[in-house]
């Protein structure tokens, strides 16, 4: 049975969405601080993290931002704020969606879903393959990046753009559509996300920032990965985890 890990200091929410979310076949563990959540977070494996952005000892969005220093799990933000700003650093920092509150319990599954769905099945790419471009490779079962010899940590978010584009040499995704595709939802006004998602992308995976290799600007478009490099499908390199 997958297990939830649900980050929320409010124990009634926390006991009400156990109950649900157990019903749907998922097992749960509670933590009631950012502190105790980022511990648990950190040490133990789960299928998604559900993570309150109001949190005692360390707050939510702390908290996201040092799990995703450590671990690609998925992450639905649950946030009672309107804030525009709180809402774009949730998606900046790594989260895969939010929830406001008060929330659907019904919506929250259907989220929670969609987000293990994205997560497992991975666009619905072939998930038995290695791609190579030059001295970059992709391991998408793994879900693991290597530049030459050299392991390169990529949030989920990372990998997701970085497999999208280089499944797809040349094709120009537009901000818009990156946000649908990798996101799963239209974050309307949100398209800076993709903006500094692909400047943290291009940190780890580029050697100069200001003439990138791998994936290249269409001024006034979008992005895409560069069509001209060398590649090959390799299914048995190996892998140092």
């Amino acid at each position: 049975m997958k297990k939830i890990l649900i980050i929320d200091d409010d124990k009634s929410i926390s006991n009400l969405l156990k109950i649900n979310i157990l019903n749907h076949g998922y097992a749960t563990e509670l933590a009631f601080d950012g502190a105790q959540g980022l511990d648990l977070a950190v040490t133990n494996e789960y299928a998604l993290i559900l993570l309150d952005i109001t949190l005692p000892k360390l707050d939510g969005i702390e908290v996201c931002k040092r799990i995703r220093q450590k671990k690609e799990v998925p992450i639905i933000m649950l946030t009672g704020k309107t804030d525009e700003l709180d809402k774009v650093l949730t998606l900046e920092l790594g989260a895969d969606d939010y929830v406001t509150k008060p929330f659907g319990i019904r919506e929250l599954i259907a989220r929670i879903k969609a987000v293990l769905r994205r997560y497992e099945y991975n666009f619905n790419l072939d998930i038995n393959k290695t791609l190579v471009f030059d001295d970059l490779s992709i391991n998408i079962p793994k879900r693991i990046v290597y530049r030459k010899n050299s392991r390169v940590n990529l949030s989920p978010k990372e990998f997701d753009l970085l497999t999208l584009f280089a499944n797809n040499p040349g094709k120009i995704y537009s901000r818009s559509t990156l946000l649908q595709l990798v996101w799963g939802y239209n974050f309307k006004g949100y398209t800076h996300t993709v903006n500094s998602h692909i400047n943290r992308l291009r940190s780890k995976v580029e050697y100069d920032m200001t003439n990138p290799k791998y994936i290249l600007t269409e001024w006034g478009i979008g992005y895409k990965f560069n069509e001209s490099l060398t590649s090959y499908l390799d299914e048995q390199i190996p892998i140092v985890v």
